[in-house]
């Protein structure tokens, strides 16, 4: 066929608007719609049609600006149905589910397009559908094929019954559906019902006005864009949405006209010179009311149909974000009016507010395109700003910074890094830009912590590796990770080291133990990502001792905050941390914490075993030496697991492989025999775990101490606060257990567990009696006195706890 006559020249079999792939005529996005049923941008390119022998037909290719690769090849199918929506958009579905659209840049390029299209599959360019949706079945195709068109009744008050009986009578049929769209169209129809709305109205005929909400209500789900075009126009809308007010289910009528013209206020905060800018603010804040208030919400039969109002709303707010963007006059003015200290407090609310609002709409935006929107807002110096709003007392103007903030941590965390280190060059520590959301963070007046919450999530995000950028010439970790630990980190612990100074939490009220268990799960994620800059910091800082003193909250959240932070540590293995732990004694806090948990089976006492336990599994020499030497008889009695007895035969074996290096040899030559021999043979402590001996249990019965009949609350004796009682014995009747050390000048434990001679350990378990199955002393379900860590007391069998 005869090439159109918008196409200049033919090249290799491919049409090329004037005879240049540049030309802006084809430039298109292509997007495609997600199960969401939101639009996805797949990449900006230029659009061309060729024959493609691969796929035996002419097809559309579109290949991507940026580096000419292939973003599209999609044969134009002689049975597709193509839509063409708005003068610049091409719509249809590649396969069932699979929708695609091609936007253009200039209606002439659409036109150009759509004309190749219709050329294909032999149609008229004057059409907007190429192909009626088929879907009905073949008695409904018999009858539509005996009366090609759809006559629609005169438009009068007298026939709105017939119209809107009409009209519901279409909507299940495809065929109808399109027939009565194109009925509608040609005839200029609607314009004619919104004449007899006013009518109605004017007689208050609440009939006629019920007729006209369901054929109207009918127009919107025949999901046509053509129909929406005329029916949001400026002289139609108002009255399309009058014409909603009267649902024939509600006793009286909605008053959103009288919402949209007088309660809603279009705030122009910097004067917006562009008429249809602003006439497609207008518009798109007012579909999307129709679509949020307006109509009723869609049945499952009915969410699909009004797919194209979604994509009416998407379109225009990208539009907008788009026209906005390239208004430089107005971001500039919009900048130096927030940052101006003469802008009074009221008119810089409404600015902040706006540019929240402009950057959630950008969140229609695709990535690329996003990237492109926060860096016209980088350019603009949205950070200088933000940082400017952020140091002022307007608790409203803060919240919203911090919300804009988010958007641009979120987008492109490394845009921020990079500013954050610039300003560190020519400002003090105590107003940088991260400093500042730190503060935020941690004066949240908040009981719940609400926006606290939001900034640790912001601060992660920012110290995250997993986002940073590595060059050949630039390492964004090494430099980004440097600055926050010299400028930043201080500011981040400082209300961890106030509050730590002395041997319990000095605040232990409920907000303060969230916010410091906020502040512990960040350097819980900084231990397990930043290696080095961390464990200077702890080591340096004498980090973990501090963090331990919060297990001594009443808040068992902290508590568990605190042992988690210590688990992530000695989970690394680290030499350099183990022996940290021991020259202080850092396993101290825990075993009281464990001691004065007592009887409770919970979460406290499960985590601190599993502690132990891993020590004991990935067999860490110098940890398992440490605890053994300094508090075994602290744990020698808790036999409900057997963590502690393995712990005890590790040392032992260790100690036992040291003085007879020899043997140690000789086990391993035997050990890989065996191996060799039976490769399912078990290790050796699976092999101690199974042979432990099992007889006193029954099925079912719990695994923890017994505990005497006798015994009641007070008689539980927590170990720590007799310490006093016991603090009078003689030392010369005492046996101590606690080895002395001499680690860098640290003599010992800053507590000693200290028995007198012969007596037992307060976690001894009782006569074997009270073992007996079904007696009153058997062991107890969870949280009873027969639970892990159930303490015994009799006249003659104390423990005595001092401290050094």
């Amino acid at each position: 066929p005869p090439a159109s006559p918008a196409v200049v020249s033919q090249s290799g079999g491919c049409v090329v608007a004037g005879g240049r792939m540049t030309d802006t005529r084809r430039r298109v996005k292509v997007y495609t719609l997600n199960e969401d049923r939101q639009w996805d941008d797949r990449g900006t390119g230029h659009v061309s049609s060729c024959y493609v022998e691969r796929l035996k037909g002419m097809s559309l290719l579109v290949r991507a600006e940026s580096d000419g690769s292939l973003l599209l090849e999609s044969k134009i199918n002689p049975n597709t149905a193509y839509q063409k929506q708005q003068d610049t958009l091409i719509v249809w579905s590649e396969a069932e589910n699979y929708d695609l659209a091609l936007s253009f840049q200039e209606k002439a390029g659409c036109d150009e397009i759509w004309e190749k299209i219709c050329q294909v599959q032999g149609k008229d360019p004057s059409v907007d559908i190429t192909q009626d949706l088929v879907d009905e079945s073949e008695e409904e195709r018999f009858d539509d094929m005996s009366s090609p068109g759809l006559e629609l009744p005169s438009c009068e008050l007298s026939r709105l019954e017939e119209i809107a009986e009409l009209v519901a009578s279409s909507l299940p049929s495809p065929l109808r559906r399109e027939k009565l769209a194109l009925a509608l169209e040609n005839e200029g129809y609607i314009k004619k019902l919104l004449e007899i709305f006013h009518v109605c109205e004017d007689l208050e005929n609440i009939e006629g006005l019920h007729h006209l909400y369901e054929i109207i209500k009918g127009i919107f789900l025949l999901n046509r864009t053509a129909l929406f075009e005329v029916m949001f126009s400026e002289e139609c809308i108002m009255d399309v949405i009058g014409c909603l007010e009267y649902d024939p289910s509600l006793s009286q009528s909605r008053k959103h006209r009288e919402f949209l013209t007088k309660t809603a206020k279009f705030k122009e905060v910097i004067p917006i010179s562009d008429p249809e800018l602003k006439q497609k603010i207008h518009q798109t804040y007012r579909v999307q009311y129709i679509q949020d208030m307006v109509l009723p919400t869609p049945s499952v039969f009915e969410e699909n149909m009004l797919s194209t109002l979604h994509s009416f709303i998407f379109f225009n707010k990208v539009e907008i974000v788009g026209m906005l963007q390239e208004d430089e006059k107005f971001l500039t003015d919009l900048f130096a009016q927030l940052t101006d200290e003469a802008t009074d407090e009221e008119k810089r609310q409404e600015l902040v507010n706006f540019l929240k609002e402009f950057c959630a709409f950008s969140q229609t935006l695709q990535p690329q395109n996003r990237d492109a929107f926060f860096k016209t807002l980088s350019n603009m110096g949205i950070l200088p700003a933000l940082e400017v709003i952020l140091g002022m007392d307007d608790a409203q103007v803060r919240s919203a910074a911090t919300d804009i903030f988010s958007y641009l941590v979120e987008y492109n965390p490394s845009m921020v890094r990079e500013f954050v280190m610039q300003e560190a060059q020519q400002n003090d520590d105590d107003i940088l830009l991260i400093n500042l959301i730190i503060e935020h963070m941690i004066c949240d007046t908040d009981p719940e912590l609400g926006g606290a919450v939001l900034l640790m999530g912001l601060l992660r995000t920012l110290v995250d590796p997993e986002n940073m950028l590595a060059t050949a010439n630039k390492t964004e970790k090494t430099e980004f990770l440097g600055f926050f630990y010299k400028h930043c980190m201080h500011v981040l612990t400082a209300p961890l080291l106030a509050n730590t100074t002395e041997d319990k939490p000095s605040k232990d009220d409920f907000q303060t133990a969230q916010l410091l268990a906020l502040i512990l799960e960040l350097l819980t994620f900084c231990v397990e990502h930043h290696t080095y800059h961390i464990k200077n910091y702890i080591i340096n800082k004498d980090i973990l001792r501090r963090v331990l003193v919060l297990m001594a909250s009443k808040h068992a959240f902290l508590a568990l905050c605190a042992l988690r932070f210590k688990r992530k540590i000695i989970g690394l293995k680290d030499e350099f941390y183990n022996r940290y732990i021991m020259k202080s004694f850092l396993f101290e806090p825990v075993v009281k914490a464990f001691l004065n948990n007592g009887s409770r089976y919970n979460l406290m006492n499960s985590a601190i075993i599993e502690m132990f336990e891993f020590i004991r599994v990935e067999d860490i020499k110098s940890l398992t030496a440490h605890v053994i030497e300094n508090y075994w008889k602290a744990l020698e009695d808790v036999d409900y697991v057997q963590t502690f007895k393995g712990l005890k035969l590790r040392f032992e074996q260790q100690r036992e492989r040291q003085d007879n290096p020899k043997l140690d040899s000789m086990r391993s030559i035997l050990r890989n025999h065996r191996y060799r021999r039976d490769a399912r043979t078990l290790e050796d402590e699976e092999e101690m775990w199974f042979n432990t001996d099992e007889d006193d249990m029954e099925d079912g019965e719990a695994v923890v101490p017994p505990s005497d009949k006798t015994k009641n609350d007070e008689d539980i004796m927590d170990p720590i606060s007799k310490f006093m009682e016991r603090k009078k014995l003689k030392e010369s009747e005492e046996k101590e257990v606690l080895l002395k050390t001499n680690l860098s000048g640290r003599q010992s434990p800053s507590f000693k567990l200290s028995f007198s001679s012969g007596t037992k350990s307060n976690l001894t378990s009782q006569s074997s009696a009270s073992n007996l199955p079904g007696s009153p002393g058997s062991p107890g379900s969870p949280g009873s006195p027969g639970s892990p860590g159930s303490v015994s007391k009799s006249t003659s069998q104390m423990a005595a706890v001092t401290t050094k």
